[in-house]
């Protein structure tokens, strides 16, 4: 008898259960379940949209209906297999499967299998999920990673390789299926195997996008043991399966290459740039009886050379000048600047010329020169009385720590830069105790790009106080307070100076005397200075001595005034006489006639004494000369040769002065 109801398929299984068959068909996979026997059982309407079946052509039918034909041969044998050893197997289980629609056409596939146990026996319950979209995107990436310049590795995250592509191949001398599956470190030097593990899993754990090179010397290893340089640009991978790791290397060998010979290029132009700049600068040789210390370091950072210098300039009579500057910019054209007005203010210096016209003469130098600015400080030190002359043109504050371990900045008037032009600079004079250690120096010490000048130069203060307080070597100083200033010491951007003096003691063997600007003055003199040469067991000069001195005393008494000064000081070498008048007019040297008893004075001077000079003074002008002690060797340099002399019309030659005033 028919109730109007379907009969269910011959094949069918029966199930009641209507929950399970809603489950079934809101499933977003295909669902086919089979019999232990591979026959499909029941079907879902996705199955049916993926593979182009009604549904009643499918129940009853095997399931190799739906496998291309090129796998139907072992299906049977891998399903049986998967009945006898039934589990849940994951969608895909890293097999490439592929289904068959009614039209013919094949299209790749991802299937999960499970079991169900029922009271009918063991059904098998897959999943069917349609991977064509995916297994194109894969096919791209593929390309892409074929079309890549590069050599790329990717690693999962124990290390182990998964996908190369065939620049790797060309790179490092492996084909492909011997890389796959193997530890990335067959890849590294075997000498980084011990810290690669370590680093390979922090990357892992803090993974992020790193830029090739990323400033690190990484090497790899080709399969014929030779090692090259890489760079590495790494970048992490979520996939479902976890995290992988993207590796893009790259050969750089030939940049390297080129950039060490590039380096060499440019350390040998720069060793010419430094050979000319110190050319120019020059060595200056230690002054006797002052103690300094000096430094300079080049810059590291682009031309290598500056326009830095110093200098250190024996004035005569125990006088000895400091000088340093620094011209603005880089390159050999500050550096050719630098070399012009060493030479120019060193041959200014050797005139006497006082500190506020040294810096005007420089200044007209450096105003005839386009686009440059230079900042100078020269300082005047006088030990014997204790006394300091300085004029900065836009430098930096001269340091000075006092015998008491205090350190002070000079009170000095600074002007502006050289080459501002029309601008008067200034001098001050100063008394600064014996042993005070002055500090000069120039920008590259103390101006960074992150700080203030004036907090750093305060921290050179401090460093300059502790380091003096340490030690009593000047030579040790310098370096602790470099050391305290420079935390970069092979970076400099800058050139870097710094120049120490420790304030000379006044001679215990220098002596004085006042004499009026009269004839009479000539006669004490002379007995004043025979009598301490007595004293100082330096009789054997007393002749030459006399005999010059009363040339400069004859010469102030008719062309000068009052005050009238002569002074001796004796050192290890060297006996120093200077005469001081109140006039400002220099010495000017002169031919004398056959028949003029008057302007053979300087002559005199440049056949009898080792050194001579001229020095204008805050009230007139310095007249000196050296004589070398009997027990030091003689040493013949005029420092003054062009120095100009005064014109002594009338005055006697000093075997005639003898005549005319007291005798020795």
């Amino acid at each position: 008898m028919r109730t109007g109801r379907r009969e269910p398929h011959p094949n069918m299984i029966p199930v009641a259960e209507e929950p399970f068959r809603a489950l079934l068909e809101a499933a977003p996979d295909a669902m086919v379940i089979v019999d232990d026997a591979g026959i499909i059982r029941l079907v879902n309407a996705q199955t049916e949209a993926l593979f182009g079946y009604p549904r009643n052509e499918l129940l009853g039918r095997p399931i190799e209906m739906l496998v291309p034909h090129r796998f139907r041969a072992q299906h049977p044998g891998h399903r049986l297999g998967y009945s006898t050893n039934q589990q849940v197997r994951p969608m895909g289980a890293n097999l490439d499967l592929y289904g068959l629609r009614r039209d013919g056409a094949e299209f790749p596939v991802e299937i999960s299998i499970s079991p169900l146990q029922t009271p009918d026996g063991l059904l098998i319950s897959a999943a069917v999920r349609d991977v064509s979209e995916r297994k194109a995107a894969e096919a791209r990436f593929r390309a892409l990673l074929e079309a890549a310049p590069d050599a790329i590795v990717i690693v999962d995250d124990t290390g182990v390789i998964q996908l190369v592509n065939a620049q790797t191949e060309a790179l490092f001398g492996y084909r492909r299926e011997e890389l796959l599956g193997r530890q990335v470190e067959i890849l590294v030097p075997q000498r980084f195997h011990g810290h690669h593990p370590a680093r390979r899993h922090g990357y892992v754990d803090n993974r992020r996008v790193r830029p090739m090179g990323a400033g690190l010397e990484l090497y790899g290893l080709r399969r014929d043991g030779v090692e090259f340089p890489v760079e590495i640009s790494l970048s992490p991978l979520e996939t479902p399966e976890g995290t992988l790791v993207s590796a893009a290397i790259r050969d750089v060998s030939e940049r390297k290459k080129a950039e060490a010979q590039l380096a060499e290029l440019y350390e040998q132009q720069r060793h010419v740039a430094l050979t000319l700049q110190r050319s120019l600068m020059g060595s200056p040789l230690p002054l006797p009886g002052m103690d300094t210390s000096s430094r300079y370091f080049p810059a590291r950072q682009g031309p290598g050379v500056g326009g830095d210098w110093f200098d250190l300039i024996a004035l005569g009579g125990g006088r000895m000048g400091v000088l340093i500057g620094d011209v603005m910019g880089r390159g050999l054209e500050a550096a050719a600047v630098m070399g012009q007005l060493r030479s120019a203010s060193h041959a200014l210096a050797k005139t006497g010329m006082p500190p506020w016209q040294l810096m005007r003469a420089l200044d007209a130098v450096v105003s005839e020169l386009p686009d440059q600015l230079v900042t100078c400080c020269y300082l005047v030190l006088d030990p014997d009385d204790s006394a300091l002359t300085v004029c900065s043109a836009g430098h930096l504050p001269v340091l000075t720590v006092d015998p008491s371990g205090q350190v002070h900045r000079l009170p000095v008037d600074v002007s502006v830069p050289l080459g501002v032009g029309d601008v008067p600079h200034q001098e001050t004079r100063l008394t600064v105790p014996p042993d005070s250690v002055l500090a000069l120096y120039t920008d590259g010490l103390v101006e960074t790009p992150t700080s203030d000048i004036e907090l750093q130069i305060d921290a050179l203060g401090t460093a300059l106080e502790k380091a003096v307080a340490d030690t009593a070597c000047l030579e040790r100083a310098a370096d602790s307070v470099l050391t305290a200033l420079l935390h970069e010491p092979q970076d400099y951007s800058d050139d870097v100076t710094l120049l120490l003096a420790r304030m000379p003691p006044a001679s215990v063997t220098a002596v004085s005397a006042l004499l009026p600007a009269q004839p009479i003055s000539v006669g004490e003199g002379r007995r004043f200075l025979r009598h301490t040469l007595r004293d100082w067991d330096c009789e054997d000069l007393a002749d030459t001595a006399c005999l010059l001195a009363s040339e400069l005393l004859s010469n102030s008494v008719r062309h000068a005034c009052d005050p009238l000064r002569l002074r001796l000081r004796r050192t290890r070498d060297e006996l120093h006489i200077e005469v001081c008048d109140g006039s400002p007019v220099l010495p000017r040297a002169r031919t004398a006639a056959p028949d003029e008893e008057s302007g053979r004075g300087l002559a005199l001077l440049d056949q009898l004494a080792s050194t001579w000079g001229t020095l204008l003074s805050e009230d007139g002008k310095i007249v000196w000369f050296s004589l070398p002690l009997s027990d030091a060797p003689a040493s013949k340099t005029v420092t003054s040769a062009n120095a100009p002399e005064q014109s002594r019309p009338g005055v006697r030659h000093p075997r005639q002065a003898r005549d005319h005033g007291a005798g020795c």
